[in-house]
Order: structure tokens, then C-alpha cells, then sequence
């Protein structure tokens, strides 16, 4: 190169998921060229490790110390799927053999940027560096020496990549490029129509993508076909799926990837020795009647295909037998060894055939896997994953999946193509809550790691929500000691929050400050609703008990009547039972199982009387203060009243004593209003207030007096009938602008109370609402009145004194909570609409129940 030239850049490709190990003599430049060209959170250090555990980057002695930390910070990046580079000598195979173990153990790839500079380059580096300068020049010399006998090994020691810059100007002109991996295809959008296995069968391939609307291998709407594989052997005519398929790929149509049958005719391809089992001898045989040409693009069809591909974004995985989330976007031998053949047991059946590993049972991944490999009879959604291999070569069906729709469309097999070795029954749990649907099923609805230990939960509507571990230590007991079946608890309602402390005096709680918040909010209108003194219950109630297998994989209950915290309400599942029928004849005469296109509802509501639920907490707690106080207030009070009589001068003693009996006696009449007494069904009532979800739908935005409008035919159907289970829940609507409208729903509220009433929730109409900041607002405040708020804070609460102590209470937690299990439980509903596995609905509902062992005052 002359002085008037300029140096040529040389470009080095790297992968963007790769450990790259730089590899040079000390003073070859490595750590300037990491500076380079990457940033400085990819690059670890072997000088910086020895710093941090001796506080000398150049303590030799420290090297095995610092090669511990560089490997265990190296393997946190890579599982963490972050481009790696690691900045050390590297010239020793030991050295780099580690570092290569490494990226296996991560199923990345290994490249190496060779820095083989001239050894005067090294030593004048050297020798400027203060800390280097005394730096023996045999160092210099041994380390070129050993990395001369690495250069011609690399590739065979594991390394995907081998850049070598030889020269000062090489290294000072090249550029890193960044190179996607071939699966990683997020890009890519779709929509997709995802074809399962093909094995042959190009008639019914051809009937499958008419079906699917493409035209000669061509969407009109752009679609792009996806195929799973396996798309040879078996079958009729496997040129003709070969044809079909590689057209459409090469238009840029269609993607594809390998199944193991495309695996092993490839290799008949290039000359290997291979066994013509399992319908290879028929590929074969037809591909004799194809011209070479042809043959040869077959070859090179089957080399280009990858393991797996990532789509939309990372939401959409394809592969051929499944793949577990740890190998999503991975490279290695061992992913796509998985990708092909799936992971076995090690045992064999009754058939001869190897005992698959059931890994999407386990699967917690949140991007969905779409595969085939093994034929079963019916398309089943497991924990976000689906096989689409319906054995159409067995004279079962072809199936795709339309994607983002998530539509199955099949075709019929036209005949029995070949006779299958085993029956085409499913090896997996079914349906979207992971429950079997055959005698071979048995699956795990959820799992110890779905809900132990400290846990963050995404939601859509507050952002992630933090589960501390010691909360869900205490969920998990309840959970599993105490609840009823979790297939049948797909949702916990929240705690509900108090209005701001009132002012007004004589009230701790009054409507004033719940109107005002919901006017800062910029919330217009509200409705009031009646708040019934029972237990508040959630009821889940199927249409017959096939829909309770279909959606919720339970043989024998029809639905569940549980609490709070996911108990059941009645001891005997017969009543639970009979509760059950009872609903279900009310929704089938208000005609909503056709109105809302569902076989199931979800119900929020209370239950009542109180004491139906809660007898030992008035028999204990109340009843007990009621008591003492009827022993004690009338002889006390008689007492000071005949002391008064004899002229004795008693003060303000007498009169105190006669208003503390007076709030004693209120006390008790305030709770025995919410008690009565019931045999099994008889005298309990049921108060719905919200409808939360059917088939499909969440229901919880819907506008809240479109819901009590269903809950009031609820109502009038069950009174219909004459079985007295159901109540109405009484509401006014307030325009929170108008002084007239506010003063008409506290004079409601006044009444309410005044007539016994626990009080009111008042709630935005609109249901799911933000203020104007964009921020949730409180789904709903709890107003108490007077007389019941004496059960909860006293019989003397009222007495001013006591009343401002009171009235320095902190409701911020609360409030808090209330809005993280609301939006829990939106998540809950989300998940539950959008059939998503049984673990994605519990995380969240299991998360409402360990917030609930957050500690907070339990009279707000």
C-alpha cells in the first residue's frame, strides 16, 4: 500500500446473540478494539476481574479468582440473551475450551476475533503502559507462540467465526457488523397460516390452501404460509409437497422449517448411510422419476432450512417438535436437535416407540409455539403451545393455524395413505387449562415455581405489580390448604377502599369526600350502589357440567361459590350444588346464555346474612361486647340512678353511664340487623352486583348500569320462579357537577343507612376509568354509615374525643392495594377471555390473595 492509499476496511461479521472471544498476545490492542466497536456493558475484562478481587489488575496471582467471576458474569449475559465479548489473552486451547463450553451450555455461538499482531507492536505497547512497562518481553514471546499453534484449530475447537487481523492497519480499519440469526425473524408480522405436517400428501395440501384463500401459492391479502415440517415420506407424492413448498419459499410466500424427515433425506442427499425406514423408501422412489435439476434444488432446499423461527415480534414460535422457551432464538446443535426430534424419556411403549418428554405441560413461555411432529387426533391448546400435526397421512386430517386469529382450519385426509404403528390418540393434556381430555393426558394445572418465592406480575393496566415472598408463602398456605379446586377460582375480587376521612360532624365516612375525589378524578357520573352486609362471593356457574370439562377440566362440579380467599362457601358441595341450579335456571329464563353467546358466567357478589359466613366473629367478637354490656350497663346505671334518688350528687357520672349504655344497645341492634338464621338454602340470599366475564370476554369495562341492567332480569327470573335466592342491589346515578344531583344521592345514602343499611359503594359508571392524567382511578369507594361503622370501630366511636383520634387514620396503603389487586384482577379477566393457560389466569389471581397478607387496617 503506498503512502497516497487508503487502508481497505475489512468488515467482520458478528452474530447478535454470540460470545465473542478476543484472542491476542498482551499488548495486541484487544481491550482498544473492544472500546471500538462494542459497548461497554458487553465487554468483560480479564484485567478488570483481577481488579475486582485484588484490587491489582496485573496480580497474576489472582487469575483463577478473576476467570470465576469473568465466566459467571460472561453466563449471566448469556442466559440472559445479551451479546457477550470477553476481553482476555485467550491463546492456551484451555483457556478458550472453557469459554466455548460456555456458549454451549448457552446455545449461543462462539466467534473468535484473532488480534496477531507483529511482536514489536506488542512490546512497544508494552512499554508505554506504566503498569506494563517491566513486562518481560518472553511473555510477549510466549504468548504469539502459543496462539501461532491455535490459528489453524479454532474452527475445530468449536468457534463458528474466526476473524484474524494480522496487522496494525487491519485492526484499525475493520468494522464489527452485526448480523441477526437466521431464526430471528420478529420482523416479520404475518398475518401467518401455520401448515402442520404434510408427509406426502400434495392433494390435500393443495385442498388446504385453497381453503386458506391462496391462489397458486399466493395470498391475496399477503398472507405468508408457515410450514412445520415434515413435509416428505408416507405420503403419495412427496415431490409434489416438495414442489408446492419450495415454490412458495422461493416467491417469498412461505417459510419453512426442518422436520426430522427432511433431516434424514437430506442426509440420503449428500451420500450418508441411512436406514430407508419409516417412508423414506417411497420418497425415494418418487424422487428417481424427477430430473437431477430438481433433485439437486431438493438438496439445497433441505440444507438452507433453520431449526426454528421467532415471529411477530417474539410473540410466535415455529418449530418442528416443540421447543421449550430457554432455546427460543438459540443456535446450537442441541436446540435444533430439540426443534427436529423433541425430547424422549429414554423409554419405549408398547409400540416400540420412544416415550416423549411431555415439555409443554411445563411451559411458561410467553411467546406461543406452534409445532407438530407428533400426530394426534385433535388440535388442543396446552400452557401457549399447539401441535398441529393431525396425522393427515394416517387418514386423519391437515391442519393450519391462522395467525394472529388463532383459527384452526383443517381438511379430511382422502384415504388412509399409510397405516400408522400406534392409534392417533393424544400424548398430551387438552384445553387451554392443561386438564386431560383423554385417558392418556394427566396433566399439571399449576406448578409450586408458578406461584413460590417473590414474584413480579406484568398487568396491562398498572404496569408490573410486586408479590413479596413472604406474602406468597402465606397465599400458598391458603391456597393450598383451604381453597376449592384452582380450575375452578379464575378470579379473586379486590379489597375495596374507604372514601377519604369526613369532617362532617359526628361522621368518620359521608358521601361528600367520595363525590369530590371522583370530580378531581374528572369522573362525571357515578352510580351509588347499595352495599349489603354478607360476605362478598364470587360464583362461577356453567351452563351444564360438559361446559365445566370443556372450559374448566373438571369432571362432576358444575361452577364454584368461593370467598375472598378462594374457600369454598359451603361446606356441603350439595348446596353449593343447588345454589348453582338455581343460578342457572335464572340465567337461562333472562335468556342470557344466548344473549352473551356464552356457556358459562362469572359473578361478583355478596352474600347474605352476614352470620351465614361469619358466626364465629359475631359470636366472639361482638356478640361478646354486646353481652358484657347488657350485664353491666343496666345494674350500673340503676345503681347511680337510686344513688341520685338519696340525694347523692353523682356529677356527670349517671349521664355518661346512661349514654355508654345507649351505645352499647345500638351496638347490638347495629349487627343483629345483619343476622338471621338459615337452614341450608333457606334464608340465605345472593346479591350480584357485577357481571365479570363469559365465554371469551372480559365484562369488567362494561358501563355498570348495562350490568345491573342483566343482573336486575337476573333478579326478576330467580323471583319468577319463586326460589327467593336472589336480591336486587339498589343504585342511584349522580352527576358528580351537579350540587342537586350530590345532595339527592347523600340524602339517598341518609336513608339508606337510616333505615339499617351498611351503606353504599359509589363507583365510577363507566366502570374501567383513568383520570385526567391517565392514571386508574379507584374502581369504587366504600361509604359506611353510622350505625355500622359503631361494629366496626366501637360502641362509642362517635363520642367526639374518640372520633378525632379516629380521623387520623392513614388510608394511603389501602388504597394502594385496592388499585394493585384491581388491576390484578383485570389482568385475571384478560387472561382468562383470552383462554390462556390455567398458570397465566392463577398468576395473577394468586397474586390478589398474597397482597391480601400485606398488612393493613383492618377496619378501613
Amino acid at each position: 500500500m503506498t503512502g497516497t492509499e487508503t487502508p481497505r476496511t475489512r468488515t467482520l461479521p458478528v452474530t447478535d446473540l454470540s460470545l465473542v472471544v478476543l484472542i491476542g498476545a498482551t499488548g495486541s490492542g484487544k481491550s482498544t478494539f473492544a472500546r471500538k466497536h462494542f459497548k461497554a456493558t458487553e465487554v468483560i475484562s480479564s484485567d478488570y476481574c483481577r481488579g475486582l478481587v485484588r484490587d491489582d489488575e496485573n496480580d497474576q496471582s489472582a487469575s483463577r479468582d478473576a476467570f470465576d467471576v469473568l465466566h459467571y458474569i460472561a453466563g449471566k449475559r448469556l442466559a440472559a440473551g445479551r451479546l457477550t465479548v470477553v476481553d482476555a489473552t485467550s491463546v492456551q486451547a484451555d483457556a478458550r475450551r472453557q469459554l466455548v463450553q460456555l456458549a454451549r451450555e448457552h446455545d449461543v455461538l462462539p466467534i473468535a476475533i484473532v488480534l496477531d499482531l507483529p511482536e514489536q507492536v506488542c512490546a512497544e505497547r508494552n512499554s508505554a503502559r506504566p503498569d506494563r512497562a517491566g513486562l518481560p518481553r518472553a511473555v510477549i514471546q510466549r504468548h504469539r507462540r502459543d496462539l501461532r499453534r491455535s490459528l489453524r484449530g479454532l474452527e475445530r475447537e468449536g468457534f463458528r467465526k474466526v476473524h484474524v487481523l494480522r496487522s496494525v492497519e487491519e485492526a484499525e480499519t475493520a468494522e464489527v457488523v452485526l448480523e441477526k440469526r437466521f431464526n430471528d425473524l420478529t420482523h416479520l408480522t404475518g398475518p401467518f397460516d401455520i401448515v402442520g405436517d404434510i408427509h406426502g400428501c400434495s392433494s390435500e395440501l393443495e385442498t388446504l390452501l385453497t381453503k386458506l384463500g391462496y391462489e397458486d401459492g399466493i395470498h391475496p391479502e399477503g398472507r405468508t404460509a408457515v410450514f412445520v415440517g415434515d413435509l416428505v415420506d408416507r405420503g403419495p407424492d412427496s415431490p409434489g409437497v416438495l414442489r408446492r413448498v419450495m415454490g412458495m419459499v422461493k416467491s417469498g410466500n412461505a417459510l419453512c422449517v426442518p422436520g426430522n424427515h427432511e433431516n434424514k433425506l437430506g442426509r440420503y442427499l449428500k451420500g450418508s448411510k441411512v436406514q430407508r425406514t419409516h417412508g423414506l423408501a417411497e420418497t425415494i422412489e418418487q424422487l428417481e422419476g424427477e430430473p437431477e435439476e430438481f433433485v439437486q434444488e431438493v438438496r439445497e432446499f433441505i440444507r438452507g432450512l433453520v431449526s426454528h423461527y421467532v415471529l411477530d415480534g417474539g410473540k410466535l414460535v415455529v418449530c418442528h417438535a416443540g421447543l421449550p422457551e430457554k432455546y427460543h432464538g438459540r443456535t446450537s446443535g442441541r436446540v435444533r436437535s430439540h426443534a427436529l426430534y423433541g425430547e424422549t424419556t429414554g423409554e419405549t411403549d408398547e409400540f416400540g416407540l420412544p416415550v416423549r418428554y411431555p415439555w409443554a405441560e411445563d411451559y411458561r413461555g410467553k411467546a406461543v409455539v406452534v409445532y407438530g411432529h407428533t400426530p394426534v387426533p385433535d388440535t388442543t391448546w396446552i400452557n401457549n403451545t399447539i401441535c398441529l400435526d393431525t396425522g393427515a397421512v394416517f387418514g386423519g386430517r391437515m391442519t393450519a393455524l391462522r395467525w394472529p386469529e388463532r383459527e384452526l382450519v383443517d381438511v379430511p385426509a382422502e384415504k388412509v395413505w399409510y397405516e400408522p404403528v400406534k392409534p392417533l390418540v393424544a400424548e398430551a393434556p387438552g384445553g387451554p387449562w392443561g386438564s386431560p381430555r383423554t385417558e392418556s393426558g394427566g396433566g399439571r394445572p399449576l406448578d409450586l415455581a408458578d406461584v413460590h418465592g417473590r414474584r413480579v406480575v406484568e398487568t396491562r393496566h398498572l404496569g408490573n405489580v410486586n408479590v413479596r415472598e413472604e406474602n406468597a408463602a402465606a397465599a400458598l398456605e391458603v391456597m393450598s390448604r383451604f381453597a376449592v379446586d384452582p380450575r375452578l377460582v379464575p378470579y379473586l375480587p379486590p379489597t375495596m377502599a374507604p372514601t377519604a376521612t369526613s369532617r362532617e360532624d359526628g361522621y368518620l365516612e359521608h358521601p361528600a369526600e367520595a363525590f369530590a375525589q371522583y370530580r378531581g378524578d374528572g369522573i362525571a357520573q357515578v352510580v351509588c350502589e347499595e352495599k349489603h352486609m354478607g360476605s362478598r362471593a364470587t360464583v362461577l356457574v356453567c351452563k351444564d357440567a360438559d361446559a365445566a370439562r370443556t372450559r374448566f377440566g373438571v369432571d362432576g362440579p358444575t361452577g364454584s361459590v368461593y370467598t375472598r380467599t378462594g374457600r369454598p362457601f359451603f361446606k356441603d358441595p350439595e348446596v353449593t350444588e343447588e345454589v348453582l341450579t338455581r343460578l342457572r335456571s335464572a340465567v337461562t329464563d333472562a335468556g342470557l346464555w344466548e344473549e352473551l353467546d356464552t356457556d358459562w358466567l362469572l359473578l361478583d357478589g355478596e352474600l347474605l346474612p352476614w352470620s351465614l359466613k361469619s358466626a364465629g366473629l359475631l359470636r366472639n367478637q361482638y356478640a361478646a361486647v354486646g353481652a358484657a354490656s347488657g350485664a353491666v350497663f343496666p345494674s350500673a346505671v340503676a345503681a347511680l340512678e337510686a344513688a341520685t334518688a338519696r340525694g347523692v350528687d353523682t356529677g356527670e357520672l349517671l349521664e355518661r353511664q346512661r349514654g355508654r349504655a345507649a351505645d352499647a344497645a345500638a351496638f347490638t341492634d347495629s349487627y343483629r340487623r345483619y343476622c338471621w338464621t338459615t337452614d341450608g338454602l333457606e334464608g340465605v340470599r345472593f346479591a350480584p352486583f357485577q357481571l365479570l366475564a363469559v365465554a371469551g370476554r372480559s365484562l369488567a369495562a362494561v358501563p355498570h348500569d348495562e350490568q345491573l341492567f342483566w343482573l336486575d332480569r337476573l333478579v326478576a327470573a330467580d323471583e319468577a320462579a319463586g326460589t327467593g335466592l336472589l336480591r336486587r342491589t339498589g343504585r342511584i346515578l349522580v352527576d358528580t357537577a351537579d350540587e342537586d344531583s350530590v345532595r339527592a344521592g347523600t340524602d339517598w345514602w341518609s336513608e339508606l343507612t337510616a333505615a339499617g343499611g351498611e351503606g353504599m359503594v359509589v363507583k365510577p359508571l363507566q366502570a374501567y376509568a383513568r383520570d385526567g392524567k391517565g392514571r386508574l382511578v379507584q374502581p369504587g369507594v366504600k361509604v359506611r354509615g353510622r350505625e355500622y361503622l359503631r361494629i366496626i370501630y366501637g360502641p362509642e366511636y362517635t363520642r367526639p374525643q374518640q372520633l378525632e383520634r379516629l380521623r387520623e387514620r392513614f388510608l394511603g396503603h389501602k388504597r394502594s392495594l385496592a388499585l394493585r389487586e384491581y388491576a390484578l384482577g383485570l389482568e385475571a379477566l384478560d387472561r382468562l377471555a383470552a383462554d390462556e393457560p390455567l398458570w397465566r389466569v392463577h398468576e395473577a389471581v394468586f397474586a390478589v390473595l398474597a397482597l391480601e397478607s400485606e398488612p393493613v387496617d383492618p377496619r378501613l
